[in-house]
C-alpha cells in the first residue's frame, strides 16, 4: 500500500475548505484534500503554505471573508471585480502580517476600513477603490511605510486626510508611496501642508471630486517627482502656490471647479506639461499669459477664468488638440495662423471677438457662439453654431469574412468566434484630447497585449471600442479580450488578466493610471450553461464547419495581405512585443508614429528636390503631410542605423523636449528597415545661411534682429541645460544648428545625431554625433570630458558670427583669434564687423555684447558663464539697444526681404565649405539631475 503524504498545511486546508462551504462560484477544480499538490485554480503555495489567493473576476459571492485572515503566510490577495462579495473588511485582517499586495477593487465591500490594516507592514500595493467603504481614512495607514500604491477612490469615505502628530501616524509618513488616489469620496477639511514634503516619491496626487477646502499648500511644489495633480471639483480657495511652476516633470494639472482666486498662475517653468484644466475659478482679470504660447500643451481648458484681451496667434501651435476659452471676455481679432493641428478643437463661446483673420479655406472645429462676430454675418457664420462632438474612433476594423458567431460568441480581430472577457477600463489623468487619433488606440492595444503575453497568459487579441469621457473627466474604453487556442478562458486566466491590468504591471504612454471593472465572465469550462453551449456549438459547428473552411480558403490570401499591411502600418507590431532588443513600446510625450509609406508620399518618394540638409547620419527632407503641415524628415542611412532599444531611447528623449526655442519632434518612423525622425519645419533656414546671404528669403539681419536671435537661441540652450529632463549637453552648437522661423524666432536644432549608444553608467545616456571644428571647446578637445561650459564655448563662437558674419574657420583664420586681435587694435573691431550691421554708432550695447561673447570663449571652462547668465546679459543688452533707437523700424522682428540682387559682400563667401567636413566624432551627453 502506497501512502501519499499531503503537501498542504492542515490549517490552510481547513481555511480553504471553509471557503468552499460558504462561498459561491469558486473554481470547479477545488476538489480533493490537497490544494497545493492538486494546484487548485487561484492558489499558489510555497513550502506547503498558501501564499497567493487570486480569485479576481470569477463571480465569487459571499457576505463574509473572515476565514481568509487565518491564512497567516498569505502574501498576495486579489478578490477584485467580484460584485457578489458584500462583506465587511474584518479587523482580523491584521493577521496577514506577510501580505504585500491587497487588491479588492470593484467589489461591494461595505462598512469601515479597520484601523488594524495599519499592521500590514509589508504591504506595497493597497487597492480598495470602487467599493462602498464609509467612515474616515484610518490614520494607521501611515504605518505602511513600504507602501507604493494607495487607492481608496470611488468609495464613500469622509472626514479629513490624516497627517501625523505626536501620537498618531498619517499619510505624510508614506515617503515611498508613488500613488495617492483618493478621488470621488466625501473627504473634507483642508489639505494640510504637512501632507507633502521634498523627500516623498509621489508621481500621482488624485484628490478630485471631494469636499476639500482651504488653500492649496505650497508644500506640494516641493515634491519634484510629480507627474499628475488632480485637485479639481473641490472647494479650494486662495491663490495657486507660485512654486508649482518648479515641477518640471508634471504632465497633467487639473484645478478646475474650485474657488481659486488671485492672478492666473504662471506655469512657464513646467516644460513637461501637456494637459491643463483650471476652468471655473475666480482668478483676477488677466490678458492671455505668455505660457499659453511657450508651453507645447495638447489640451488647455480655461473656461470662465476672467481672461480678457486678444488671443495671440502663437497659442495655436501644431501640438494643441483642444482649446476651451469659453465664457471669458476675449476680444479683438481671432488669428489662428497656419500652424494649427488638423485635430484642433476650439471653443470660444460667450466672448467678445469681433473679427476672424481666416475668412475662408479653413476646415476647423471652431465654436464662437455668442460673440459679436456672429451678429455681423459673413464667412465666420459657419462657426457660430454649436459643433457636434466627433464620434469616438476605435481601432481599425478587422477584415474578416462575414461569419455569424451566434448569440454567445464574438468575432475577434483575428477572425475567430470566441467568448471574450469583457469590461471597462478607466483612465483618470490622460494627456490628450483627440479621441479620433488611432495612435492612442494602437498604443493601448499593443501595450496591453505585450503585458499579458509577457506573463504567458492565453490571450489571442484585444478589441477596444466606445471611447467616452464621463462626468468625472475619466476616459473610458470598452475592452474585449479574446482567448487563444480555446474558445474560452479558465478561472485562473481571468483572474490573472484582471490582476495585470488593475495592478498596471506595464508602462502606458499618454494614459496615466487606470482601473478596470469587468463583467462576470459567462463561459468558464465546467459551468452547466457553458457545457450546454459547447454541446450545441459542436453540433452547429459541424454543419457550418465546411462553410467556414471554404470562406477561410477564399479569404486566406486576402487576410494575409491585410495582416501584412497592418503590421507594416503599425510600428509597434514589430517593436517591443517579441523583440527583446526593443525594450518595450516607446514612452512618448506629444510625438506620433508615421508609416514609411506616409513619409514616402509626403516627400515625393524622397526626391532629391526635397533634400534640405545632410550629414554623416543621412539626409533631411522637406515633406508635406496630408494635413497640409510641412515637416522636416531626418532619414538615417544604413551606416547610421541604431538598435531598436537605442532608437527607442532617442525618440523618448526627444519627445520630452518642449520649448519654443528648440525644434520640436513631431514623430518618427520605424519600419521596413528605416529609422526616421520627423521634426517641425522651420521656414527661414539656418542662421549660417542667413548670415552668408545664401538663404532664398534674403532677410537682412540688422542689429536688433541679431540680438533677438541670440536671446532666443540662448534660451533654447538654457532649457536643454537646466529644464530638460534629463538635462542635455548639446555638444554641436553652431550657426548651422540654429534655425529661424517665419517670425525670425530662433530654434536650436541638431540634425547631426548619428548613433545612439547604451547607458554608459547610471544616470547617463550618450548619443554619438559630429562635433564641428571651429566651435569645439579646446578644453574638451584636450581632456575628452564635456560639460555645460563646452556648449557655452560653442555658443560664444555663434555670438561672434552674429557680430562679424565670418565663419569660425576660413583659410586658417579663426574668428575667436581675429576678434581678440581686433580688440587690441585701435578701431580694429569696426573693421571686422559685418557691413550689414550699419553704422557703428547705432549699435547700442555693442561693447557689452563683445564682452559677453569673449567671456564665453575663455580657454578654461571655469572662467565661462552659465547659459542662464548669458540669457540675462543678452536681455540687458537688448534694453540698451532699444534705448539707443529713435523710432527705428528694426524693432520689428518679422521677416523682411532686402530687395537686393545678391551683390552684397558676405564675409562667408561662396567658396567657403561647411566646417562640419572637418569634424571629429564626439557625444551628446544626457545627465540626470542629482
Amino acid at each position: 500500500m502506497i501512502v501519499t503524504v499531503a503537501v498542504t498545511d492542515p490549517n490552510d486546508l481547513a481555511v480553504l475548505n471553509a471557503l468552499k462551504s460558504s462561498w459561491k462560484k469558486l473554481p470547479p477544480n477545488w476538489k480533493g484534500s490537497d490544494p497545493c499538490r492538486s494546484r487548485w485554480e487561484g492558489i499558489n503555495c510555497t513550502n506547503s503554505r498558501v501564499t497567493t489567493l487570486e480569485l479576481g473576476g470569477i463571480g465569487v459571492r459571499t457576505n463574509d471573508i473572515g476565514d481568509i485572515t487565518s491564512l497567516s503566510m498569505l502574501q498576495y490577495l486579489d478578490l477584485s471585480n467580484n460584485k457578489g462579495i458584500r462583506a465587511v473588511l474584518p479587523p482580523s485582517i491584521q493577521n496577514l502580517k506577510n501580505l504585500t499586495t491587497l487588491i479588492l477593487v470593484g467589489c461591494s465591500f461595505r462598512g469601515l476600513i479597520p484601523d488594524s490594516i495599519g499592521s500590514l507592514k509589508q504591504l506595497v500595493f493597497l487597492g480598495l477603490n470602487n467599493n462602498s467603504f464609509v467612515g474616515s481614512i484610518p490614520a494607521s495607514i501611515g504605518n505602511l511605510t513600504s507602501l507604493s500604491w494607495l487607492d481608496l477612490s470611488d468609495n464613500q469615505l469622509s472626514g479629513p486626510i490624516p497627517v501625523s502628530n505626536g501620537t498618531s501616524p498619517g499619510l505624510d509618513k508614506l515617503v515611498k508611496a508613488k500613488h495617492f488616489h483618493l478621488a470621488n469620496n466625501k473627504l473634507s477639511g483642508p489639505i494640510q501642508p504637512q501632507l507633502f514634503s521634498s523627500n516623498m516619491s509621489l508621481i500621482h496626487i488624485i484628490f478630485n471630486n471631494n469636499n476639500l477646502s482651504g488653500t492649496i499648500p505650497s508644500s506640494i511644489g516641493t515634491v519634484k517627482t510629480l507627474e499628475t495633480i488632480r485637485l479639481d471639483s473641490n472647494s479650494l480657495s486662495g491663490t495657486v502656490p507660485q512654486n508649482l511652476s518648479s515641477l518640471g516633470t508634471l504632465s497633467e494639472l487639473y484645478l478646475s471647479n474650485n474657488n481659486l482666486s488671485g492672478p492666473v498662475p504662471n506655469l512657464s517653468g513646467m516644460n513637461s506639461l501637456f494637459y491643463v484644466d483650471m476652468s471655473n475659478n475666480s482668478f483676477d482679470k488677466s490678458d492671455i499669459p505668455t505660457w499659453f504660447s511657450v508651453l507645447l500643451l495638447s489640451t488647455l481648458l480655461m473656461e470662465r477664468t476672467q481672461l480678457q484681451g486678444e488671443i495671440p496667434s502663437d497659442v495655436f501651435h501644431p501640438q494643441l488638440e483642444r482649446l476651451v476659452l469659453s465664457n471669458n471676455n476675449l476680444n479683438g481679432t481671432l488669428d489662428i495662423s497656419n500652424r494649427y493641428s488638423s485635430d484642433l478643437i476650439i471653443d470660444l463661446t460667450n466672448n467678445s471677438i469681433t473679427n476672424f483673420a481666416q475668412n475662408s479655406g479653413y476646415n476647423l472645429s471652431l465654436t464662437m457662439n455668442n460673440n459679436p462676430i456672429c451678429e455681423a454675418g459673413g464667412s465666420a457664420g459657419r462657426y457660430c453654431t454649436s459643433q457636434k462632438p466627433n464620434t469616438p474612433n476605435t481601432l481599425p476594423s478587422n477584415s474578416c469574412p462575414p461569419i455569424n458567431c451566434g448569440s454567445s460568441k464574438v468575432l475577434s480581430p483575428n477572425c475567430q468566434c470566441k467568448n471574450p472577457y469583457t469590461g471597462t477600463i478607466y483612465f483618470f489623468s490622460y494627456s490628450f484630447s483627440n479621441l479620433d487619433n488611432a495612435t492612442y488606440y494602437t498604443t493601448l492595444n499593443d501595450t496591453l497585449m505585450s503585458a499579458l503575453r509577457s506573463r504567458q497568459l492565453p490571450v489571442d487579441s484585444i478589441s477596444i471600442s466606445n471611447a467616452t469621457v464621463d462626468e468625472f473627466k475619466y476616459l473610458q474604453y470598452r475592452l474585449h479580450i479574446f482567448p487563444s487556442n480555446q474558445h474560452y478562458f479558465n478561472h485562473s486566466s481571468v483572474s490573472s488578466i484582471g490582476t495585470v491590468i488593475n495592478r498596471q504591471l506595464f508602462s502606458l504612454p499618454f494614459y496615466g493610471p487606470l482601473f478596470f471593472l469587468d463583467e462576470t465572465y459567462c463561459c468558464f469550462p465546467g459551468n452547466k450553461s457553458s457545457n450546454k453551449g459547447i454541446i450545441i456549438g459542436s453540433v452547429v459547428g459541424g454543419f457550418v464547419g465546411l462553410l467556414i473552411l471554404a470562406l477561410a480558403i477564399t479569404y486566406g490570401m486576402y487576410q494575409k495581405r491585410q495582416a501584412a499591411k497592418a503590421k507594416q502600418n503599425n510600428p509597434f507590431a514589430n517593436w517591443g512585443l517579441d523583440n527583446s532588443d526593443a525594450g518595450g513600446v516607446p514612452q512618448l510625450k506629444g510625438a506620433r508614429w508615421f508609416s514609411f509609406e506616409e513619409l514616402k508620399a509626403c516627400t515625393s518618394n524622397f526626391s532629391k528636390d526635397n533634400i534640405i540638409g545632410s550629414g554623416g547620419y543621412g539626409k533631411v527632407y522637406k515633406g508635406t503631410l496630408d494635413t497640409g503641415h510641412v515637416v522636416a524628415i531626418k532619414r538615417a542611412q544604413q551606416g547610421s542605423l541604431q538598435g531598436a532599444k537605442e532608437f527607442k531611447t532617442e525618440i523618448e528623449l526627444l519627445s520630452r523636449i518642449h520649448h519654443k526655442n528648440v525644434v520640436a519632434l513631431v514623430g518618427f518612423c520605424y519600419e521596413q528597415g528605416e529609422q526616421m525622425l520627423v521634426y517641425e519645419y522651420i521656414s527661414n533656414g539656418t542662421l549660417k545661411d542667413n548670415l552668408s546671404g545664401k538663404c532664398e528669403s534674403r532677410i537682412r539681419l540688422d542689429w536688433m534682429k541679431r540680438l533677438k536671435i541670440a536671446l532666443d537661441s540662448a534660451k533654447g540652450v538654457t532649457y536643454l541645460h537646466e529644464l530638460a529632463n534629463p538635462p542635455i549637453l548639446h555638444r554641436d552648437i553652431k550657426s548651422n544648428n540654429i534655425l529661424l522661423d517665419a517670425d525670425l524666432t530662433a530654434k536650436v536644432a541638431d540634425f547631426g545625431i548619428s548613433k545612439l549608444l547604451g547607458d554608459g553608467s547610471e544616470g547617463y545616456v550618450s548619443t554619438q554625433v559630429k562635433g564641428t571644428l571651429g566651435y569645439m571647446d579646446p578644453e574638451y578637445y584636450m581632456t575628452q570630458q564635456a560639460t555645460e561650459k563646452s556648449d557655452v564655448y560653442s555658443f560664444g563662437v555663434v555670438l561672434l558670427e552674429l557680430l562679424t558674419a565670418r565663419p569660425p574657420l576660413k583659410n586658417g583664420r579663426y574668428v575667436v583669434r581675429e576678434v581678440q586681435d581686433a580688440i587690441e587694435k585701435s578701431n580694429g573691431l569696426y573693421l571686422i564687423l559685418d557691413p550689414d550691421l550699419g553704422s557703428f554708432q547705432s549699435l547700442g550695447g555693442l561693447t557689452k555684447f563683445v564682452e559677453l561673447a569673449m567671456s564665453c570663449v575663455q580657454d578654461l571652462g571655469v572662467d565661462r558663464p552659465k547659459m542662464g547668465h548669458v540669457v540675462r546679459e543678452i536681455e540687458s543688452i537688448i534694453d540698451l539697444a532699444v534705448l539707443s533707437l529713435d523710432g527705428d523700424s528694426s524693432l520689428t522682428f518679422s521677416s523682411q526681404n532686402t530687395g537686393k540682387t545678391g551683390d552684397l559682400y558676405h564675409p562667408y563667401g561662396d567658396s567657403v565649405s561647411d566646417a562640419s567636413s572637418l569634424s571629429v566624432p564626439f557625444e551628446i551627453e544626457l545627465r540626470r539631475r542629482t
